[in-house]
């Protein structure tokens, strides 16, 4: 039975058995998920946090199990830390644009970082590549996508930096 449920965790419920680019059909979940909670559900971003800490908690043990006789250490159908890595940028997001926040704006946000942390995902920059090659465990199947995601707040907090100042000069 947890055997079961560990593989259904893992895998988003069966998404990550999909043969072609799993991650990015975990990561367009993620996406298609968190618009839901909190634009549809308007649930409380700190409600949203606990589960997203729930999830990154048990997935170290879920993950460590499945792969514990695995010959591949981070099999393809392991896509529940792209759901993490994903769900740092929509976060801040959200909670850094409050509640006012048109559908449109959300919109092209929600598509930029899905990009952005695709990009940074698939490219693994240093300390992605890191976490990646040198860890064969959970941990390693989980921060590289955890490193990944504050790429993508990492830009577009340096975006939004250069924005404003680009913008001061206008005037």
């Amino acid at each position: 039975m947890i055997k079961k449920f560990n593989f259904l965790f893992i895998t988003m419920f069966g998404l990550g058995k999909i043969k072609f680019i799993p991650g990015t059909f975990g990561s367009l979940a993620t996406i298609i998920i968190l618009f839901y909670f909190f634009h549809v559900l308007n649930v409380s971003p700190n409600t949203i946090l606990i589960g997203l800490i729930i999830i990154f908690v048990y997935s170290f043990y879920a993950i460590s199990r499945y792969i514990k006789n695995n010959e591949n250490k981070d099999p393809k159908e392991i896509i529940i830390d792209e759901l993490l890595g994903q769900s740092i940028p929509i976060y801040f997001y959200e909670i850094s644009h409050g509640t006012t926040k048109e559908v449109n704006e959300t919109l092209i946000y929600y598509s930029v970082i899905f990009l952005l942390f695709r990009y940074f995902d698939i490219m693994k920059p240093f300390p992605v590549s890191f976490f990646d090659k040198n860890f064969k465990n959970s941990f390693g199947v989980i921060f590289d996508d955890i490193c990944a995601g504050l790429y993508v707040v990492l830009t577009l907090v340096f975006f939004m930096i250069v924005k404003s100042y680009i913008l001061q000069w206008k005037y």
